[in-house]
């Protein structure tokens, strides 16, 4: 059996951003529409009058202050509210397939080989753009990649489950390295007219480059991996290719992402920081010596007590990073652009917790030691 390395990394930062005050501005704005045009429903009790939002109410439920997206004209016009990505035709790259590559030219910056020594490449994300051709084949296509290629979708655990399947095919050795994409433009499922949720995501890609210990060139050795998955109804997207037999339902709220915030939180941070501690002692590592934690960046809340539970005191902000602040959450890429921004300071030996949780509830822990 091979060993596995993170050998690179890479990312594709949108060239769009949009602050709390702008979201909330357009959020409220929809609000003042709506309101007036439902006066008289509102005032008959008919219709419930919506509640606007404030930049204070989305940093102290979330701890972000901004986030990218691939559009920014759509998001903040309160008649429109969606991103607008014009379909492309079938002769042209996929949006999602673009950033992708943008992401692995990246991380091949980075690597001392090119992308021929890959051998196959998974497309590990929240979203896919259409159900066939996968985007992997044409991430595959676009950089000239033999072998083969695949997509997968564990949403927010996508990174963490896709860097278990390429270090799992480098073990059985029917690669030599992996090449995982993680593309989220989450703006697409987001219901920016829900007051709870319209400041939750943001755009961005991510790539992994994990390639057999033997034929690595310093990297990061993945010392284990662990996946869990526990079902739940507390996160959801209910859109699917069957909707279009039950037309009635397409525009439902529920097409677009939905969660139960407060059981989510009660019940995914024990889960987690219960299966990283347990994990850690299976390796023979002590996770309160864990020089860093890149975790899942969903909210500052859940970061920073599963922090606490894992090293077992207040975790500094170079110990825990957080980078949802800048990019909110990014889905299955928030891990990976944590670990991708925070690493350089690690000497040979030293551990970190690469972490993700989310819907499914899914979660995944991948422990690393600089080599």
């Amino acid at each position: 059996m091979s060993a596995a390395v993170i050998a690179a990394t890479g990312l594709f930062t949108p060239p769009h951003s949009v602050s709390n005050a702008e979201l909330v501005e357009a959020f409220n704005a929809y609000v003042a529409l709506h309101n007036d045009d439902n006066a008289a429903a509102i005032a008959s009790g008919e219709v419930a009058a919506l509640i606007p939002s404030s930049v204070e109410f989305v940093e102290k439920a979330s701890g972000i202050k901004s986030r990218y997206v691939m559009d920014k004209t759509g998001v903040i016009d309160p008649r429109v509210m969606r991103p607008n990505l014009p379909e492309r035709p079938n002769d042209e790259i996929s949006i999602l397939a673009e950033i992708a590559v943008a992401a692995t030219r990246d991380a091949l910056g980075r690597w001392d080989k090119g992308p021929e020594r890959i051998d196959a490449v998974i497309c590990a994300a929240s979203n896919m753009q259409r159900a066939y051709p996968a985007m992997a084949i044409e991430v595959q296509q676009a950089l000239s990649i033999g072998g083969f290629g695949f997509d997968m979708n564990v949403a927010c655990s996508s990174a963490t489950f896709g860097i278990k399947t390429a270090a799992d095919y480098i073990a059985a050795g029917d690669a030599r390295a992996v090449l995982v994409v993680n593309p989220e433009i989450t703006s697409g499922h987001l219901n920016f007219r829900d007051r709870d949720s319209h400041f939750i995501f943001g755009d961005v890609a991510t790539a992994v480059i994990i390639e057999a210990a033997d034929e690595a060139t310093g990297g990061w050795d993945i010392l284990g991996t662990r996946l869990k998955t526990q079902f739940s109804n507390n996160i959801r997207n209910n859109f699917g290719f069957l909707n279009r037999c039950a037309p009635d339902g397409i525009g439902a709220a529920d097409k677009l992402f939905v969660q139960e915030g407060r059981k989510v939180f009660r019940e995914v941070v024990p889960m987690v920081a219960d299966m990283i501690v347990a994990h850690a002692a299976d390796l023979g590592l002590d996770p309160t010596a864990l020089k860093r934690l890149w975790l899942h960046q969903a909210n500052i809340n859940m970061n920073e007590l599963i922090g606490r539970r894992v090293l077992g005191r207040e975790p500094t902000r170079e110990e825990n990073v957080i980078i949802l602040d800048e990019f909110a959450n990014t889905s299955s890429a928030g891990s990976i652009i944590a670990f991708h921004r925070a690493n350089d300071d690690f000497a040979s030996g030293e551990t970190g917790l690469i972490c993700s949780f989310g819907a499914g509830y899914s979660a995944g822990t991948v422990f690393v030691r600089k080599r």
